[in-house]
């Protein structure tokens, strides 16, 4: 799996967890823009948050770094852009 999808993968599974009923909740809740938001939860390949955003995320959806990588997904995890040489 790729980063940006497994980062997509855990933010929508925090969303449900929390009974989310829509991104508004999520935006309000984080103070991550909107733009930011659907970058990173629509169809934009190698969107990937930056750690501040991300912990902002994680905020908003009442949960910590640690938490959220703590999951299988990011064992096997790949990036998808090309090694930086």
């Amino acid at each position: 799996m790729q980063l940006d999808e497994a980062i997509r993968t855990r933010i929508n599974y925090f969303i449900e967890k929390n009974n989310m009923s829509s991104l508004w909740d999520l935006y309000k809740n984080s103070g991550v823009p909107k733009s930011t938001i659907n970058a990173l939860l629509g169809t934009e390949i190698n969107s990937l948050p930056r750690l501040p955003t991300l912990l902002h995320i994680c905020e908003g959806l009442n949960t910590n770094l640690k938490e959220f990588f703590d999951d299988p997904i990011f064992i096997d995890v790949e990036d998808s852009k090309e090694d930086i040489k």
